[in-house]
């Protein structure tokens, strides 16, 4: 089947030739990219975009058909507009229908059930072509035809078909009823809804050797799968949550391999409602089936904050429970000011992948986080991984429950370091209820109203215990 398939679509003269006769059947004047002047697409983060596409066609005047063709094939078609550049009422849309019912072989043999074709037989001695009609019967699994007298369930030769069905079109395509008021050339724009354009940011980051500064670059990758190229576009993100009402007759289009390749030039940013709008600053052209990347900031040396941290659990305050822990886990945080230099601009959400260099001075992967929407002059915090030479043990040495909603607990965290530096670890405890610290051996600041943050040194090579005793209440 996949062989007479090829077969099949290779007897249709798919060009211009097609075109201009799928134009003549149905009466359609017919716009392909070739009108196309000009396009702008805006890309969201949530598989969304509006797309803006300026073409320079002739309508005749009064009511006609004009088909657009190379429309997103994840067009929204019920958010699409047409009109007239400069005179918005020059024309109206009386009706509009997207096909999406895409030009294949076994597309072609579907619309042919019931309908005559031609079976063209080449005698393999004397290369004489020979053709006998018959009609497609079914194409359930293969293909059923009827001959005047006998039925063939399969084909090793090539079909000939009279004409391509109105209603099946090699590219997607709008085809829009429309009235126009002055016939000739004119400028209109097309805009619309798809889905198929994506964008998101990547970040990477190269710490130096003392943790306290790091090189970040920022990525914008783009991602088109929307059935369509968008040719020396103008291309805009939105970075934020924009609401949108999902359309649940959209259809899922499966991913493909995309080629990889980068564009020297920095969105422009400048703030949009409630989100951040970026600008690429020369056109570009995004392909189908593509991924782009482009260079979103590069900002050399930001001082960063690298916090080693043993955070709690609330519920053992209110339970008896000695051992809560023989080698617990402590994180380890880098934070940065989005300001100064050449931060302080918005950050879209986006990983960011963190390296370092070894003492041969290779690049090493030392862990990722993901950031959300962050404005200029906010934090960014990332969690990149646990300690291996810093470990924790805790015991809960005491509790007591003094009456039916008051409960007196001491605990001892033991915290080591086997580095040959010594290292500071927050400590870092959600106590619940109403709270009283009763007893401590290191100061300790209240962080929050549930929250209590001991700073404590741990020496090279050795160890420290921190012991305190809490008193909580429960209404």
């Amino acid at each position: 089947m996949r062989g007479f398939a090829g077969r099949a679509l290779g007897a249709l003269a798919l060009s211009g030739v097609l075109i201009a006769a799928a134009g003549a059947q149905t009466g359609e004047r017919i716009s392909t990219l070739a009108d196309q002047h000009g396009v702008g697409i805006t890309i969201y983060n949530n598989d969304l975009a509006l797309v803006r596409d300026r073409r320079r066609i002739t309508i005749p005047a009064g009511e006609s058909q004009l088909a657009l063709r190379d429309v997103s094939a994840r067009i929204q078609p019920e958010t699409a507009v047409l009109q007239s550049i400069g005179a918005p009422d020059r024309i109206s849309v009386l009706e509009q229908n997207f096909n999406y019912d895409l030009l294949s072989p076994q597309k072609l043999l579907e619309k042919y059930v019931g309908r005559d074709v031609e079976v063209v037989r080449t005698n393999a001695v004397t290369g004489a072509q020979t053709r006998e009609r018959a009609r497609v019967l079914a194409t359930n699994g293969g293909i059923v035809l009827r001959y005047a007298d006998r039925i063939e369930t399969s084909v090793d030769n090539r079909l000939a078909f009279p004409e391509l069905p109105a209603d099946l079109r090699d590219r997607p395509t709008l085809v829009t009823t429309i009235t126009n008021s002055a016939a000739g050339p004119q400028d209109v724009e097309l805009t619309y809804l798809s889905g198929g354009l994506s964008w998101k940011a990547d970040y990477t980051a190269l710490l130096n050797p003392a943790d306290d500064r790091l090189d970040l670059r920022g990525l914008i990758t783009l991602q088109n799968q929307s059935g369509t190229s968008y040719r020396n576009a103008m291309v805009q993100l939105v970075a934020g949550d924009v609401n949108v009402v999902r359309n649940e007759m959209a259809k899922a289009v499966p991913n493909q391999t995309a080629d990889v390749f980068s564009v020297s030039s920095r969105p422009v940013e400048q703030a949009l409602f409630e989100y951040h709008l970026y600008t690429l600053q020369r056109r570009t052209t995004v392909a189908d089936n593509q991924t782009k990347q482009v260079e979103l900031l590069t900002a050399p040396s930001v001082p960063v904050t690298k916090t080693l941290e043993l955070r709690g659990e609330p519920s053992y305050y209110y339970q008896e429970n000695a051992d809560l822990g023989s080698r617990l886990k402590i994180g380890t945080y880098v934070t940065f000011h989005n300001r100064g230099g050449r931060l302080g601009i918005p950050l879209p959400k986006g990983a960011v992948r963190v390296y370092k260099r070894d003492n041969g001075g290779n690049e090493q992967f030392v862990g990722s986080d993901a950031i959300d929407h962050t404005p200029k002059n906010e934090d960014v915090r990332l969690h990149l991984g646990d300690s291996f030479d810093v470990t924790a043990s805790k015991k809960q040495t005491d509790y007591k429950r003094t009456s039916s909603s008051v409960y007196d607990t001491a605990y001892a965290i033991v915290l080591r370091n086997a580095k040959n530096t010594a290292q500071r670890v927050l400590v870092i405890e959600p106590i619940p209820g109403d709270w009283t610290m009763l007893q401590s051996s290191a100061p300790f600041h209240k962080s929050s109203s549930s929250t209590a943050t001991w700073s404590i040194a741990v020496p090279a090579g050795g160890s420290t215990t921190l012991t305190y005793r809490v008193r909580t209440r429960w209404s």
